[in-house]
């Protein structure tokens, strides 16, 4: 068995189908083992002896609207995957806090990168730092800026296949797969 996080889009802890409880029923109702939640914002760890994450996504992608009534771009990540990026340490030791919010951002597929990393947009407050294993990684000046402003570039530069994380929620998310 292969341990996984789904990292589910746009999940609100407000709307009583995206709460952790009935997203782990999900997981477990579509056969994965050993389901676990961390913080109420889509991430569900979990174990399969599955090994193709397209076909894995795609039969979540499809199975919410039916049995949870909202749709959501998944995207999943082996332990491994997850290991990998932590032990890249692409923030060199910097710690996510207050002022500065490190932030990764996932794929479904490995994205065309339209410009040189790193890469700080004009008059911006964040700034691409560098990117691998269909993950870009970021930080935001949260002393001049907002988080969902560089959610919104981001969007527009990549399209909505994507989801991001602090890096501290990747550590969280790593620490709790054991």
């Amino acid at each position: 068995m292969t341990k996984y996080v789904a990292l589910l889009r746009g999940i609100g802890p407000t709307n009583p189908n995206m709460k952790s409880e009935k997203l782990k029923a999900f997981f477990e109702e579509l056969g994965f083992n050993n389901v676990r939640t961390l913080i109420t914002s889509g991430n569900v760890i979990f174990e399969s002896s599955n090994r193709n994450v397209a076909s894995m996504e795609a039969r979540i992608e499809k199975a919410l609207p039916l049995k949870l009534g909202f749709n959501s771009t998944t995207i999943i990540r082996s332990q491994a995957e997850l290991r990998s990026l932590i032990d890249l340490d692409p923030y060199h030791g910097q710690e996510h806090g207050r002022q500065t919010y490190l932030l990764v951002t996932f794929f479904k597929r490995v994205p065309k990168i339209p410009f040189e990393l790193p890469y700080q947009p004009d008059g911006k407050p964040y700034k691409i730092i560098g990117e691998e294993d269909a993950a870009i990684f970021g930080t935001v000046d949260t002393t001049t800026g907002k988080t969902p402003d560089y959610m919104v570039w981001l969007e527009r530069q990549f399209g909505k296949d994507i989801t991001s994380r602090t890096w501290k929620t990747i550590q969280r998310i790593l620490d709790k797969m054991g």
